[in-house]
């Protein structure tokens, strides 16, 4: 089992990485809440030769399913530009939420967005990394919300080698989705779990709310959690409170 957790991208995540004695570790590469292009780090050699394992994740705003160009358009530069910083720090893989319509707009050209962004990237040559694309926690209009979506974005992307899938635990519990059996059901789905985002959740079942909390002191059984992560067979990050990351550590290392 090879777990981890997300770190502040202003530490020295390699220095962190070896105290909390993880196998991988995830950072953003530019400011969450901004089109910011990444700049180079400093350290990024010694993260591309680390023995750890290092993900990206992309920034918030990011929404390439949306029918605003004004949106979709700034949001598929930053995957593309993010995706190239992710490759300079040696990552397995850009983590993209799956985004979002407005009422009144029509799911199939969300995912049909989501299909040209990996269109338009592989005349290009493809990007520098894969993307893993995640499940989200809430939004009727949301484009990985449920199985049903994920079923309609694959269905859409899934012939595309770089697109992967990031399986968030506290969003598919928040969204009502059954986390018993359901790393099979995804596999079902898209063939491939590529990263799990392994956190409980403050909130009940079908919350629709995105808070995360510690493994064991959440509204998720932490053996349901545990038994995911042992099934996914994929790497795992922790994003969870930070005062109690050593303690998740430690309760997944006692199994």
């Amino acid at each position: 089992m090879r777990v981890g957790a997300h770190l502040r991208q202003d530490d020295d995540p390699i220095a962190t990485a070896e105290e909390l004695g993880i196998d991988v570790f995830q950072m953003f590469v530019t400011d969450p809440q901004s089109w910011a292009k990444p700049q180079p780090r400093p350290d990024a050699e010694r993260i591309r030769n680390s023995s750890v394992d290092v993900v990206v994740h992309s920034s918030y705003q990011i929404n390439v399913a949306s029918l605003n160009n004004r949106l979709r358009m700034p949001s598929r530069k930053a995957v593309e530009q993010q995706a190239q910083a992710a490759a300079e720090l040696g990552a397995i893989g850009l983590v993209v939420h799956g985004g979002h319509l407005r009422d009144g707009e029509e799911a199939a050209e969300g995912f049909a967005n989501w299909r040209k962004l990996f269109e338009r990237q592989a005349d290009k040559g493809g990007f520098a990394v894969p993307i893993f694309i995640e499940n989200t926690a809430g939004g009727d209009h949301a484009m990985a919300r449920t199985l049903e979506s994920i079923e309609r974005l694959w269905d859409a992307v899934g012939d595309f080698d770089q697109a992967g899938f990031c399986l968030d635990t506290c969003h598919a519990w928040a969204g009502g989705e059954d986390l018993v059996g359901l790393t099979e059901r995804i596999r079902g789905i898209t063939g491939r779990i590529d990263l799990v985002h392994l956190n409980n959740s403050r909130d009940e079942f079908d919350s629709g709310r995105d808070r995360h909390a510690n493994l064991e002191g959440g509204t998720i059984d932490p053996a349901v959690l545990s038994e995911l992560m042992a099934q996914a067979q994929a790497p795992g990050i922790l994003e969870t409170p930070a005062e109690g990351i050593a303690d998740d550590l430690a309760y997944l290392r006692s199994l």
